[in-house]
């Protein structure tokens, strides 16, 4: 079954929608179940692979909680919507809504499914991480990437908005935490910094970070995982966002702000997207300062909440005092 067919009969209106067990049998794809979420709020992922090549051709997101099925929602929106502002090119790495399933009675979305594989997938091989050829490639396909997609959907300006309700948040998750009004000065500074700039209005993604990325040839072949995303917003979160996840998981002695390849690499990143979107390349600390706090705020996970809260801290006490 050809992923247009699949579209037809999960779009047609006079149908009810079919249960997931009912459609991938009904499909007669062989079907994988990729990585379950560990997330509190999870969702399953089903592949169905044409026997033809074994390339997936569409993909099931299932959410096991009302939270994960708002989040379903909320891709399938974003999704339905992307497609007709991106050019053919970038709109090819974009997963297509195809159509609803059902999953113990909350909606299931089914999407096509976009070709690559997983940059994780290199980014966790023996010594890709030491090599400064090739981090540089990941950090080079996901810029070139980054510089399509938010051209084609720029909308007008605004000022560079990092809080978007990370300060509210913060402070109901980490009420208890000493000194706290004090670090929330600290980023009340930082968003100050960066509200004297603007920047264009784009769809972001929300979570781009190298495990949503897909990788062909040296190129960004797909994106994944919008349930973050919104049509119109911060561009500087998905810039913040990429360099911050792929920094996360190196060497714990890596530094962002010191010296060597790497926080070269770093801050010449952050420094020409914000170039590119109008703001001063010498906000670049401030972006990731904002960043982390972000993450601190709407991750699900508390301990990982609670790690990127005190990275904030201790990050934000050597920036405060600093000349504006």
């Amino acid at each position: 079954m050809s992923a247009a067919a699949v579209t037809e009969i999960t779009s047609t209106p006079e149908q009810s929608v079919p249960s997931l067990r009912d459609f991938v049998e009904s499909s007669g794809l062989p079907s994988l179940v990729v990585g379950p979420s560990k997330d509190p709020n999870a969702k399953i992922t089903v592949l169905l692979v044409s026997p033809d090549g074994g390339r997936a051709v569409l993909a099931i997101k299932a959410p096991t909680t009302g939270i994960a099925a708002n989040a379903v929602e909320a891709e399938r929106r974003v999704l339905s919507e992307l497609q007709d502002l991106l050019s053919p090119e970038t709109a090819a790495s974009v997963p297509r809504v195809a159509g609803r399933v059902e999953f113990d009675g909350r909606p299931a979305l089914v999407m096509t499914a976009v070709p690559g594989a997983p940059m994780s997938t290199s980014y966790l091989r023996w010594r890709h991480t030491a090599s400064p050829a090739r981090v540089g490639e990941d950090f080079a396909a996901l810029e070139s990437w980054l510089v399509r997609f938010q051209a084609a959907t720029e909308r007008g300006t605004g000022q560079i908005d990092m809080d978007g309700g990370v300060t509210a948040r913060l402070r109901k998750r980490f009420a208890a935490v000493d000194r706290l009004e004090t670090h929330l000065g600290h980023l009340a500074d930082v968003h100050e910094r960066l509200q004297r700039s603007t920047t264009p209005r784009t769809a972001v993604h929300g979570d781009l970070w190298f495990g949503n990325l897909l990788v062909s040839e040296g190129r960004i072949s797909g994106v994944v995982d919008w349930e973050a995303g919104a049509l119109s917003g911060e561009p500087v979160r998905d810039l913040v966002r990429f360099a911050l996840m792929y920094a996360l998981y190196l060497d714990r002695r890596t530094r962002v702000d010191g010296a060597g390849w790497f926080p070269d690499l770093f801050r010449g990143f952050l420094q020409r997207g914000l170039s590119r979107l109008g703001a001063p390349s010498e906000r670049w600390r401030d972006a990731a300062l904002a960043g982390i706090a972000e993450v601190a705020a709407f991750t699900d996970e508390d301990q990982f909440a609670r790690f990127h809260f005190e990275l904030f801290q201790r990050l934000a006490e050597g920036t405060h005092g600093a000349k504006p």
